[in-house]
């Protein structure tokens, strides 16, 4: 199907696409499904987020794969994947206008989120304890940014160690066939933006 809008409440019967829990060696824990995020408010009231499109899904599970076969211990944490339509405009609406409006996608145009290919993740020392990535999730603040890593390190406002956990969890993610963006270490799109918006399901 090319296009078109489904219901969050309706992928679990979408052969299209999977849940999280169902992904070899992926944790999840869905930032957005409770207060642990930018609004420090649940943010998925009555909704079921934890899913990905099949193809996003596989290649997360490829890049898990990688990371325990080449760094034995390390895991993927995923803090959000699937976010519905109706979610990014509440969401917009609060942040139209502010400096965080750069971090969200408008609606109109739509989120990778809202068509589960975008991931957003952390990466999971030996411990099962986050990796300290320099910046938190959810931080919107340049430190945040792998764009400026090489600026952050000269000024130490970044460590090596972060980068190198940065550049750990890119790699990994990379295997899984995924691309990050310029001010959110966390996030990564999977397949061609263009494309996913107007070839996908989106989920409202």
């Amino acid at each position: 199907m090319t296009g078109g809008l489904i219901r969050c409440e309706d992928i679990a019967t979408h052969p299209a696409f999977r849940p999280l829990a169902g992904l070899r060696g992926v944790a999840h824990d869905l930032r957005y499904a409770c207060s642990n995020n930018f609004a420090g408010r649940p943010l998925y009231v009555g909704l079921d987020c934890a899913w990905l499109r099949n193809e996003a899904a596989a290649g997360l599970e490829a890049a898990a794969a990688w990371l325990s076969r080449e760094h034995p211990g390390h895991g993927l944490l995923v803090l959000d994947a699937l976010r519905p339509q109706r979610v990014q405009e509440a969401i917009w609406a609060d942040v139209a206008g502010t400096d965080m409006a750069h971090y969200f996608a408008e609606p109109t145009r739509g989120s990778i989120h809202s068509f589960g290919m975008a991931v957003d993740v952390a990466l999971l020392n030996p411990q099962g304890q986050e990796c300290d990535m320099g910046a938190g999730f959810d931080e919107m603040t340049a430190r945040s940014h792998p764009a400026l890593e090489a600026v952050h390190l000269a000024n130490g406002v970044l460590t090596p160690a972060h980068l190198d956990a940065r550049h750990l969890l890119y790699v990994a993610m990379a295997h899984g066939g995924f691309h990050g963006i310029p001010t959110e270490w966390w996030h990564f799109d999977h397949g061609d933006r263009e494309l996913v918006r107007r070839e996908f399901l989106r989920v409202y």
